[in-house]
């Protein structure tokens, strides 16, 4: 004997065809899929309409966290100026094993003076028996590149001088200063040639500094903190105690002079008497 289907049974199994078809994963298309949720503060890294192909275009930042957090280290390019080249940098990086040449992953290898870019000076730099003693980049200390911090702008038609950092007016206490200058009018951090011309500190206004102020950490916006007429001689007379660390090749474009909270760390270089630092602002 045969038995016809209740109405109650069609009407289940349509409804288990409708949830089947519900859950059917659907064809990818920028309409109605995102590979990676977007990020606040970010651009979406998903972009589908390509032809269904992935089209990635990074975002790259001077400041995150709305402005919060301003990096002040330059970007590592070719064209970056080198110190005496008119030739910038040059290339310095390589890619000797990569992925489309059949390796397991991409490696790069890098060739780079460690006073390059944005980068941090140890006693070693300018004192031989510093050096040969072993005050490199490993043994600075990193309570005096981590802390609050003033940014100051330098009177722009002349080198610091005693005369300059008197006028200052930059009080005891305060440990370390970003010193702004014309260098960074003149955009010299993003022009290829070396340029002599740039702005630094004269021996007298080094001198005064240790005189007479509790400095520890020293930044400026071209790759030298001393003018170059008085190269060495600025050099030795703030490196000299071992206390005072400098900070050179930052960039402080449209940042506002005050008071910032500043963090900088150089790489662990065992021997080196410089190395390249990653420098930020927090506000």
């Amino acid at each position: 004997m045969t038995t016809s289907s209740s109405p109650s049974a069609s009407l289940v199994l349509l409804i288990l065809l409708l949830c089947t078809a519900s859950h059917t994963i659907p064809t990818l298309s920028s309409a109605n899929i995102e590979a990676y949720p977007s990020i606040p503060g970010t651009q979406t890294t998903t972009d589908l309409s390509n032809n269904g192909e992935l089209d990635l275009a990074p975002v790259r930042r001077e400041v995150y966290g709305g402005g919060r957090i301003i990096d002040i280290s330059h970007r590592y390019t070719p064209d970056m100026p080198s110190w005496d080249s008119v030739d910038g940098v040059g290339q310095f990086l390589w890619l000797p094993k990569s992925i489309k040449n059949g390796s397991l992953a991409n490696n790069s290898e890098m060739k780079l003076p460690t006073h390059t870019g944005t980068h941090v000076d140890a006693p070693g730099h300018v004192f031989d028996h510093y050096f040969d003693a072993g005050f490199d980049v490993d043994t600075l200390d990193l309570d005096v590149l981590n802390g609050q911090a003033l940014l100051v702008d330098v009177p722009r038609d002349k080198n610091i001088t005693a005369e300059v950092m008197k006028s200052l007016n930059i009080p005891r206490g305060v440990r370390r200063v970003l010193f702004r200058t014309l260098n960074t009018d003149r955009r010299l951090m993003f022009k290829k040639e070396f340029d002599t011309s740039y702005v630094g500190f004269m021996k007298d206004g080094a001198q005064w500094l240790v005189d007479n102020t509790d400095i520890k950490l020293v930044g400026i916006d071209y790759l030298s903190v001393a003018a170059y007429d008085d190269l060495i001689p600025s050099h030795l007379v703030l490196l000299e105690g071992r206390e005072i660390i400098l900070v050179e090749g930052l960039k402080l474009d449209g940042v506002q002079p005050g008071i910032y909270s500043v963090h900088c760390l150089p790489l662990r270089l065992l021997g080196a008497e410089g190395s390249p630092i990653r420098c930020i602002l927090i506000k």
